[in-house]
Order: structure tokens, then sequence, then C-alpha cells
């Protein structure tokens, strides 16, 4: 078919070729004029001859050479050439009739005439038919022309036949006077200037059709010549080239043709103008010869359209099967790709999230190679509209297309046959996961339930039911015969998996037989009848005591029936011995199974915890080498991309650095706790500070992805994946570290859970609770480095320890005045930040783009300094609300928690840092007033030493401060309540604190909530006796003075915050400052008590000052310089 289609393409176009050559060759081999009218147009224009278009009656032409005095003097060359010119203008057949001159000579004279005739007839080129000579007109020129051609008649008849004519009426008598010019007497219609003009043209008509021709012939022979380029560039170069020729050739085609009609209907023109006009003979003859020149010019031009036609198809034709075969590699490059990755899907994973990642890859696959199938398919299709459409080169296309199919189908086929075996996959370690989840289930099941519980036959047979019970659920999670299992999942089985099923199958064996070994022991414990055992110890502590009797004695004082006989009293001993005895192997069987089985669960997770820990060892360490050392391998440089240049801290943040702390530290660790695993987390505890770094990749984590995700079709990786023979791309290994530190606190519950009761216990449960705190962490520190606006340094602010999204309302008032500046009955929406030095308020901005890039982002609002901080626990009508105050109820935001249980999670942790902040003063202020005591003299002696009491009032104050969810301590500064409304804010004992809500921790003691705006009651100091917990001189003499231990009683309350108060130990009295008498007091055991009212209903808070020494210093403040 390919054979015979390019056979007659090519006949086609040689037999146009023949078409068109024939064409070309009759308009080139056609006669034209020796000589050009515009070569000898000078010469023509004299007109000394001319062919006027007249014919005689035979139809010969008729040359007319009309008076020119100077005829004689014409150049004979130039009279050669008109004579030459004007007879090759009619055709050969009016040509070879022969020519009749009309010589017109009627005002010459004889000489001139004898002259001219004797010229004419020896240069006259063509046949003579006849000679009509018009004689002198003049008498005595015509006596002297009438003798002299008597004389040389015979001479004139032997060249050629002259007839001498008196008038034009003679000349009538032989040609027409219609055929005559009007200068002979005649009526035709000559132009000598139009007749040029004409001849001019129509010659330069001629050569335009003959250099046409010739042009579209050397043109046709170019094309049928070309041979066809071998790529698309030069076929489309070529394609290109010979269209511009093809045009131009068409557009002088257009030209002749124009030309060609121009000069035919200038010819015509007489007779458009007027009908009756009739054209003469040459006029005529111009007129057929235009015509003739534009139907070969036709003629030429559609067999060259043809022919073009044909060449351009074969062309296009070539330059379309250049882009198949181009486009052919391509895919067949990309095709060869996409089947050397699917190669790669060998692994079948060795669980079921590693089968759903491998099934995940497949996915991605499938969709990075669905653009490449579809591009073959679409080529496959393109190759089919070349054939039908008659493609010369089907014989190389339908090979090319019938390839393209069966490698499209492979790839499909084999595609989901990787998938068939994935899905097969997943289910083997579905079934595999469930077994052993239900096995692990089983064990703990033995493992829970208590031997205290199966003693009875009750106990024995409700724990008979439960085993019963659970083994009936194994039917759908318990695995058939060994090899029948291998058969029905042979084709995904390698030796890992099968080792894998071995275990599995080994591990529900060892469980079935854990169980049929209880079963066994609690079915005699069901079945035995128990007695109540009296056991009864004998006395032999007398016998032994007495010296060595004599038998006889000895028997003669026994009575054997006596129950205090020895002998019988042995036996009852040996008696109640063995069943006792018998109770304690039937339970330290059932112990010693429980034992075993949680020891072989400790082993397992260990194990695991090893195993995983050694993968993850050398995942990092393959990374490291196969990509990040890479990136720095000079002959690796030429594929990275310019931006991935300089981008490796990026993309592997601090990777390193948890590589070597694994590999040199933590697992060589781990290694030594394999005989030990309960007591693993101590390891987790001494490297605990080491495992913050996981924070740092994690926050670096973010750009990493975002660097990937712009090159992850990198050249570069796939380059160092396939050198690594990795299944999986890099980000599946960078997301490592992240999987790994969340793996720990799995693996630390499991190994707890199997570990209670035992050494090494509570420091599983520290290290879980240790891990879990570094996952809030790093967690929080995610959200944190996505705050934005805010100016300062965050480090500054110390450890970030809680964030989470809240309501707020903020209630406003400025000092005492009670002025409300703002209240919002809307809640806003705010995530705060809660630091160790500073609660930051933030609005939480939508959530935009991909993987981590999806994090949400955090603008800045506010901050509050935590030194001026307060709260309140409890707002009524709502148990998720408490309040956060400032600078003395300043600013007031109500928080609203999603849950009570957030709130009081939070309202736990600002206890603490105020808390904190509160015993870092008083110890500061406590260690000023220490130093302050060693420099005065020691006190009279007393039922108490003041030293000891002292230290011992500070053990009890620290005693107090560890627990303030139960209590409260104030410290206040020297600022004194409004003069006549008291102190309302009070320091209480833990003993009448349990209903206590506000804290507070600030320089100001008006931070504390008031009492009066929120209607709550005050609490006051009453009267009553104290222990001093600190030294109190001002120095001088008459000035009360206070050592820490002196009993102290509060008298009243007076004036400007003062109360009249008495030393009972030394029975001096005097005023003092209520805020130096706090101070002083502090947490004395007796301090301050509520009235009932007060108790019942009141709250107060908590304040720490950071200034104490400069507000309250205690050992200079006196009464006068108060009441000064």
């Amino acid at each position: 078919m390919t054979l015979s289609l390019i056979s007659l393409l090519y006949k086609d176009i040689a037999e146009l070729w023949y078409l068109l050559k024939k064409s070309t060759d009759e308009i080139m081999h056609q006669d034209i004029v020796p000589l050009c009218a515009e070569e000898i147009e000078v010469q023509l224009r004299k007109k000394f001859a001319f062919l006027s278009g007249g014919r005689g009656k035979d139809g010969c032409p008729v040359i007319t050479f009309p008076e020119y005095s100077t005829f004689s003097e014409i150049p004979e060359n130039d009279f050669q050439n008109v004579l030459t010119y004007l007879t090759n203008i009619p055709s050969l057949q009016d040509a070879g009739i022969g020519f009749i001159l009309v010589i017109d000579r009627r005002q010459d004279k004889w000489s001139s005439v004898q002259a001219s005739v004797l010229r004419i007839a020896a240069s006259f080129p063509g046949n003579l038919q006849l000679v009509l000579v018009l004689r002198p007109t003049g008498f005595l020129h015509r006596t002297l022309f009438d003798i002299a051609f008597k004389f040389h008649k015979d001479d004139y008849k032997m060249k050629l036949p002259i007839i001498m004519l008196s008038s034009l009426g003679e000349l009538n008598s032989y040609i027409d006077r219609t055929q005559l010019t009007e200068d002979l007497g005649g009526t035709l219609d000559y132009c000598h200037d139009r007749w040029l003009t004409h001849r001019t043209a129509i010659e330069s008509f001629a050569r335009m059709v003959k250099q046409t021709a010739q042009t579209l012939r050397s043109f046709g022979a170019e094309l049928a010549e070309t041979e066809l380029p071998n790529d698309v560039e030069s076929t489309r170069s070529l394609l290109t080239a010979h269209i511009e020729s093809k045009v131009k050739m068409k557009e002088d085609l257009r030209i002749a043709v124009d030309e060609g009609h121009d000069i035919l209907h200038s010819i015509r023109k007489p007779v458009l103008e007027n009908p009756e006009y009739k054209l003469n003979p040459d006029q005529v003859e111009n007129q057929v010869t235009v015509e003739r020149l534009l139907a070969q010019l036709d003629e030429t031009a559609t067999a060259f359209d043809e022919f073009w036609s044909k060449h351009q198809q074969k062309l296009e034709q070539c330059l379309q099967l250049r882009h198949f075969e181009l486009d052919f590699k391509e895919v067949k490059s990309d095709l060869d790709a996409v089947s050397e990755r699917l190669c790669r899907f060998t692994e079948m994973g060795n669980s079921c999230s590693h089968v759903e990642h491998i099934l995940k890859d497949l996915a991605n696959f499938e969709s990075k190679s669905h653009d490449v199938l579809e591009k073959a398919r679409m080529l496959i299709s393109t190759a089919d509209q070349f054939i039908q459409n008659n493609h010369y080169a089907v014989d190389s296309i339908l090979p090319k297309c019938n390839e393209l199919q069966q490698h499209c189908g492979m790839v499909a086929a084999q595609t989901n046959k990787i998938r068939a075996l994935l899905n097969h996959s997943f289910e083997l370690h579905s079934r595999l996961e469930k077994s052993m989840r239900w096995c692990d289930e089983g064990i703990y099941l033995l493992a829970s339930q208590l031997v205290d519980k199966c003693q009875t036959q009750d106990g024995a047979e409700s724990a008979l039911q439960e085993i019963e019970k659970f083994l009936d659920t194994g039917r759908e999670y318990k695995l058939s015969e060994l090899n029948d299992f291998y058969r029905e999942y042979e084709a995904i089985l390698s030796e890992e998996l099968m080792e894998h099923i071995q275990k599995v199958f080994q591990k529900q064996e060892s469980m079935e037989e854990m169980f049929q070994k209880r079963q066994v022991s609690l079915k005699k414990l069901a079945a035995k009848q128990t007695r109540p055992v009296q056991p009864v110890a004998p006395r032999p502590e007398v016998s032994l005591k007495s010296p060595c009797p004599s038998p006889g004695l000895q028997r003669d004082s026994e009575d054997p029936s006596s129950p205090d006989n020895p002998m019988i009293q042995r036996i009852s001993f040996r008696r109640a011995k063995s069943e006792l005895s018998e109770i304690h192997q039937t339970r330290g069987g059932s112990v010693m199974d429980d034992e075993e089985n949680l020891a072989v669960l400790r082993k397992h997770v260990i194990n695991e915890l090893l195993e995983t820990e050694r993968a993850y060892v050398e995942e990092l360490l393959c990374v490291l080498e196969g990509y990040a050392a890479e990136m720095d391998n000079p002959l690796m440089a030429h594929l990275i991309s310019p931006g991935l240049q300089n981008k490796k801290d990026v993309l592997f943040g601090n990777m390193e650095e948890i590589y070597h702390f694994h590999n040199r530290i933590f697992l060589r660790e781990l290694e030594n706790y394999i005989d030990y695993p309960e007591l693993v987390g101590r390891c987790f505890l001494e490297r605990m500070e080491d495992f913050q770094i996981y924070e740092k990749y994690c926050q670096n984590k973010p750009r990493s992805e975002s660097l990937w995700r712009q090159f992850s079709d990198s050249v570069f990786f796939q380059e160092c994946q396939r050198k690594l023979d990795h299944k999986l791309s890099l980000d599946s290994y960078l997301l490592k570290p992240v999987q790994r530190i969340t793996k720990y606190q799995l693996l630390l519950k499991e190994m707890l859970k199997y570990s209670k009761n035992r050494e090494g216990a509570e420091d599983l449960q520290e290290a879980l609770t240790s891990i879990l705190g570094i996952l809030k962490a790093v967690n929080d520190s995610m959200h944190q480095i996505a705050i934005t606006g805010y100016d300062g340094n965050m480090n500054e602010l110390g450890k970030l320890l809680m964030q989470g999204s809240f309501n707020v309302w903020t209630d406003h008032k400025k000092g005492h005045s009670k002025v409300k500046d703002l209240a919002r009955f809307k809640p806003m929406q705010r995530h705060l930040f809660l630091h160790e030095k500073a609660i930051l308020f933030c609005k939480k901005r939508e959530e935009n783009g991909e993987g981590y890039e999806k994090a949400p982002s955090y603008s800045y609002k506010h901050s509050l300094n935590m030194t001026a901080v307060g709260i309140t626990e409890n707002i009524k009508g709502d148990a998720k609300k408490f309040e956060i105050w400032y600078n003395a109820r300043e600013e007031v935001y109500i928080i609203q928690a999603p849950t009570p249980e957030v709130k009081a999670t939070w309202v736990n942790a600002i206890r603490k840092v105020l808390t904190s902040q509160l015993q870092a003063f008083r110890q500061a202020s406590q260690h000023r007033i220490l130093e302050h005591t060693h420099s005065l003299p020691l006190p009279s002696s007393s039922n108490t030493s003041p030293s000891q009491n002292d230290g011992r009032n500070i053990r009890k104050q620290e005693e107090r401060n560890s627990d303030f969810p139960d209590g409260c301590i104030t410290t206040v500064t020297s600022k004194y309540p409004e003069k006549g409304k008291g102190w309302s804010k009070t320091s209480q004992s833990v003993d009448a604190s349990e209903e206590n809500d506000g804290w507070s921790s600030a320089e100001d003691p008006f931070n504390s909530s008031d009492a009066e705006d929120e209607g709550k009651v005050e609490k006051k100091l009453t009267p009553g006796k104290y222990t001093a917990m600190a030294n109190y001189d001002k120095g001088g003499s008459e000035d009360l003075v206070l050592k820490s231990g002196d009993l102290v009683q509060l008298i009243h309350e007076g004036e400007d915050g003062l109360w009249y108060i008495r030393n009972l130990s030394t029975s001096r009295e005097g005023w003092m400052p209520i805020n130096c008498l706090l101070a002083l007091l502090g947490n004395s055991k007796s301090a301050l008590s509520l009235t009932s009212s007060e108790s019942a209903a009141g709250s107060s808070t908590l304040s720490s000052s950071s200034s104490y020494s400069e507000s309250c210093n205690v050992s200079s403040i006196s009464v006068s310089d108060i009441k000064g």
C-alpha cells in the first residue's frame, strides 16, 4: 500500500512536471522577431517605410515608402534593419505570398526615384509581389522620368516588376482604397506612433512570457529534483523557501497576465469606442498574438499550480512525518522513564501505613504519568489521521503507532498489577496487624485479671468467661494454617515478610498457649471446693526453751487426746501449711504467668524501640550522604537549579545535628537497656535537654517544605533518588524527624503500661511527661514563629508556656475613678501566647497554602507584662470564663475558654507564673531581712529561739507557697489605701483562703481585684495575736522594735493605714504602717482570719512585687515618719 502510494505520488508529480515542461517549451520555442521595435525605435520613427496593415487583392502585405526628402541619406544599416523588421512582422503565410511596395515619389526628381527604386530593389529582404511607383507630377520631371524609364525599362524588369503610376486613381486599380492610407487617397486608419507603441508592447510582452515560462520551468525542475530533508528544521526551512519562491512566481505570472490584458485592451480600444470600426489585418494579427500568449500563460500557470499542489503536499507530509518522528522519540523516552519508575515499585510495604504510603506514591505516579500517556494517545490519534489521509510514509508511521499502543497498554497493565499487589499486601498487613492487636489485647487481658479475684469460684468462672468471650472474637482475627497463608499471599511474599508472618504466628501460638494455661488454672480453681483454713500455730517454744527432759517424763505428762498435744498440733500445722501451700502455688503460678507475659511485652517494646531507632539513624545518614552532601559535589552542580543553590541549610535544617545525637549518643545508650527495658525511661530523662534540637528542626520545616515544592521535579533530586534506589522521594525522608519525635511517646506509653509497679515506672512516667512537653513546646513554637507585627525580641519574654484561641471581652477602667473607657459586648477572637514574662494577644489570620504553609499566622495586637497581671479565676454564670486584669484593673480582659478543662489549665499555668514571681520576690526580701538580722544583737532568751523559729517559719512559708490553689499570698508596696477606707486587700493564711479566686503579680497593691467595683466583700485585718516573721527596728531607743519570732497583738486599726500593736515579748506598744505589718507577719499561722460573712463570699488576690525594697523598707519606717 505504502509503496504504491509513494509511487503514485511521484508519478503524479512527474506527469505534472511533463505538462509544465511541455507548456513552457511551446512558449520558449516560438519564433521571435530577430529585431525588436525597441532596438530600432529611432529608425522606425523616421517613417521612411512603414507597414500600414493594408493588403493587396490577393492578400499581399503592403509596405509604403512615403515621400522622404533625405531618403538617400539614410544609413544603409538603418535602412536594412527597418526593411528586415517590417518584412518579419506579417505571418509566414502572408509573407510567403510576397509584399507589395508602394513608393510615393510624386514630389521627387527622376534621379531620386531611380536611386530609391534601385536601393529598395537591392536591399529588400523579402519576396516582392509588385512594386508600384507614383512618378513625379511636374511636367518636366514626368517627361524626363518617362524618357529615362523607357531606356532603362529592361533593367527594372530583370530585377522586380515595377509599375509606374501617374495618379492615385491608377493605384486604386491595384490596391483597394480601404487598404490605403489617407495620404494615398485611401480610408485606412493608420497612426504610426500608435503602431509603434503596440509593436513595442507586444514584443515586450512576448519576451516577458518567454522569461516567465523559463523561470517556471527552472523552478519546476528544482522542485522535482529536491530531496526531502531528514529533520524538522530543514524541512520547515525548505517548505518556507519553496513557498516564497512560488509566491514570487505567481506574482510574476500575475504581472505578465495584467500586461497582456492591457495590450489587448489597447489594440481593441478603437472597436470599443466605435463598434463599426474594423481592425486591419495587422491589428487583428496583433490581437491574436496577444491572446495566444495569454492563453499560453494561463495554461502554464494551471500546470504549475497542479504541480505545486502535489509538491507542497509532499513537503507538508514530510514535515508531518519529521514532527511525528520527533514527537515519537520524545514520547518514547518519556514512556521509558515512566516504565523505569514503574519498575521501582517492587516494595510491597512492611506495614499498613507503609503500604498506604506506597499506594499514595503510586497514585502520584499515575497523576504525573497521565500527561505522558495522554500525549502518547494523541500521537497515536495523529498517526491514524496520517494513515487515513494516505500519507506517503505509512510504512514508517504504522509500526511506531503500534509500538506506542503496546507501550501504553503495558504501562497501564503494569500499574494495575502493582496496585492489585499493593492492595493484596495491604490486606495481608491488615490481617497481621489485627492479629497482633488481638494478641496484645489477649495478653493485656491476662495481665489485667487480678489474681485475688480469681481465687474464688465465682471469680475464676468470671475470668474463664472473659477468656472464652475474648477467644470467640478471635475467629475474625486469628490466622489460618501457615502454609495456606503462604499460598494465599505467595505473589507478594519476601523473606522479610515471611519472617514477620512467622513471628505473628509464633506470637499467636504463644498467646493461645498462655490462654490454655490460664484456662487450666482457672478451671482448677473453679472446680475446687475451697475449705476455710484455720492454721494453728504449734507452741514448741516451751519445749525448746526447757532443758531436754527424759522421754518417759515427757510422755507421761502429755495427753494424747488433748488439743494441746504437740503431736496433734504439728499434724494440724502441717495440714494447714499444705493447704496454704497449695493455694500459694496456684496463686503464685498465675502471678508468674502474668509477670512472664508482661516481661515478653516489655521485651517486644524495647526491641521495637531499638530496631526503629537503628533504621531511623540509617535513614538520616542516607539522606545526608545521598542528598545533602551531593549538593556540594561539583560533579552534580550542573543538575542543581539556580534557585536551589546555597539552600542546603533551608532544605535539611539541623538534620545533621539530629543524626549525630542519635548515632553517637542516644542509640548507644538505648542499647544498654536491652536487658532492662523497664528502666529505659532513665535514658530519656538523661538526654531530655538534647531533644530540644527537634524544636529547631520543626520550626524550619515550613521553609523546607516550601522550597521542596518549588523544586520537587528537579533533575538533581531525581538523580539522587535513582542513585540511592529509593522508592520514596526526599520529602518523605525529610518528614522522618517529625515522625520520630512523636513515635517516642507512643513507645513510652506502651512500656509504661507493661511496667506498672516495677522499678523504673516513675522514670517512665516522667520521661513520657517530658516527651509530651517537648511535643507541646514544638507545637507551640510552630505557632509562635507565625506571629507577625511584634517589634520586640520574643526571646526576652521568656519561655513560651501556653498558646490557644479564646473569646475575649474588654472592660477597661482608670484607677479608682471607676470610669469605663471601653466596654465590648461582642467578643473578639484572640489567640493568646503565655510567656514567663508576658501575655501576647494576637489575631488569627486565614490559613493559606498547602502542607506546612497551611499553618495559620497571627497578627500581634498587644501584650501584658506579667509583673502587673492579676487573675480572677471564677466568673459568675460561666464556668469557662476567667479574668485577666492589669494595673489595678485599669485594663480588664474577660477570657472565655473552649472548655472548662482548658480554662483550668490556663488558670493553673498563670498561677504558677505569678507564684514563681512572688516566691522570687519573697526570697529576695527574706534574704535582705536576714542580712539585716545578722547585723542586730541577739534577742533575750525566750521559749523559742528566734533563729530556729525564723527558719521554721520560712520552711512553713515555702510549704504553703508550693500549693497556691489552696491559698493566696499578698506582698504589697508602700502605696496606702484611701483615707478612711482601711486596707481592703488582705493577705490570708492557708487555712483561710479556700474561697479565693483572684491572683495577681504586680508592683501596685491596687492591681488586685477591686472588691467594691465587683460587688465582692472586702477582707480586712482583724485584731488578734500573730507571730513576727522578720525583724523590725527603726533604730531609735523609743521606737517599737520587733524581732523574728516575737508574739504580736493587733489591738485596733487607726487612720491613714496604721495599726496600733503590742509586742507581747517586750510589752512595747506603738503604731505601724499596714504595709510593713503585712510584710512582717507574712504567713504566720495565726496571722489573719476572716469573719463568717467574709469567708463565705470573699475573694482575695495574689500579688507579688518586684520592688519591695523600694516600697517598704521595714528597717527604716517609723510611726512618726508615716504621720509626718
